[in-house]
């Protein structure tokens, strides 16, 4: 934790509200935005407690030098209220006005602890995704050798949506996906999806730059995908793991992921443990 703001007594009754906090540690107080970004790059805390309006440089003008580098959690204390919306804008914990009142501060602390948590948990999962990742290159590789020796009714079986591991035949979950579009038939390999959605009673296969369009439920293709390769992060959306570039934290305990060719798709709080455990933890 690190306190910014050029006035002496703004610093020390933010110090003394944080001493009712439990398990905080203020690294240090910055009296200048210059100062800040010096110490925040040098200790790199959790939080700061920034001011908004100081001389010299100003609380967004912290942010914007830090771009690039470690950017902290921001909980701004200020006078002004005309700056709360571009406070928000830079996805702030919140916007505390001063007097600070003990009451608030309490209730914009805890939403810090709660954001801190989730972006924990994020990084958690960023790296499992990276390891299920690599698992998965192996794995592919290992799958494309097996699909050139297999025959091509055994493909054919693998490819009709509603099969899965627990069935008969192989056992195998789908390496095919039949596609049924302007009077053709064609199979799209499930290696090649970016991510599926879904369209009430269809889904649609995005592979590349084209989309899709199949009769069946998100949730009846889901049983058909490996699940070390696919995972379901949303209601309506399941992604290839092989395509996750990053995660990023966003609002209410959701998250963003980036795929390699720049597609941003929500990751649902309610399907984050899911995916937790679907990968072995």
């Amino acid at each position: 934790m690190l306190i910014v703001d050029d006035e002496s007594l703004a610093r020390q009754r933010v110090r003394r509200l944080l001493k009712a906090q439990t398990d905080v540690d203020v690294v240090g107080e910055a009296e200048s935005g210059h100062e800040a970004v010096a110490m925040i790059r040098a200790l790199q805390p959790d939080l700061v407690c920034l001011d908004v309006q100081m001389p010299g440089l100003d609380g967004f003008g912290v942010l914007q030098e830090l771009d690039g580098g470690h950017v902290p959690m921001v909980l701004f204390i200020t006078a002004y209220d005309e700056h709360a919306q571009r406070a928000f804008d830079v996805h702030a914990v919140d916007y505390v006005l001063k007097p600070v009142d003990e009451d608030r501060f309490r209730v914009a602390f805890e939403k810090a602890r709660k954001q801190r948590a989730n972006a924990v948990a994020a990084e958690r999962l960023g790296e499992l995704l990276e390891t299920v990742r690599r698992l998965a290159d192996g794995g592919a590789a290992l799958a494309d050798a097996k699909e050139a020796t297999s025959a091509a009714g055994d493909a054919l079986a693998n490819a009709v949506p509603g099969a899965n591991a627990g069935g008969g035949g192989t056992g195998r979950y789908a390496s095919r996906i039949l596609v049924k579009q302007d009077g053709r038939m064609f199979f799209v390999k499930t290696a090649d999806i970016d991510w599926i959605e879904a369209d009430r009673n269809y889904v649609r296969l995005h592979v590349g730059s084209t989309a899709h369009s199949i009769r069946e439920r998100i949730s009846g293709i889901e049983e058909t995908l490996d699940p070390r390769l696919f995972a379901r992060i949303h209601r309506s959306t399941i992604v290839n793991l092989n395509r996750v570039r990053e995660m990023q934290q966003w609002f209410s305990g959701d998250y963003v992921v980036i795929l390699d060719d720049g597609t941003r798709l929500r990751l649902s709080r309610h399907y984050r443990d899911r995916v937790e455990k679907q990968v072995g933890v």
